[in-house]
């Protein structure tokens, strides 16, 4: 199973491609306020994890998910909970 913080990795190569060259990336960052990420930008990353980590995100998902460790947390999550390891 692959860890949460190899998944906030591989988030942050698909934001690299979202975001101006050189535009910080940390886990703490926010997706909308401080990297600028409009809602088709932030449907383009859903929709990437999706597919490189074969799960389906919820939109939902976005409510509650503001920095990429956020993010990476559900995706793990989900990830969990499609290989029937949710406690």
């Amino acid at each position: 199973m692959i860890s949460q913080e190899q998944i906030l990795e591989r988030l942050f190569v698909h934001l690299q491609s979202l975001t101006p060259s050189g535009t910080p990336l940390h886990a703490d960052v926010d997706l909308k306020q401080e990297l600028g990420l409009d809602s088709i930008k932030v449907m383009d990353l859903l929709m990437a994890l999706e597919d490189e980590f074969d799960v389906s995100i919820p939109l939902n998902v976005l409510t509650d998910v503001h920095t990429p460790a956020e993010l990476a947390h559900a995706v793990h999550a989900l990830m969990e909970h499609a290989d029937g390891l949710v406690r």
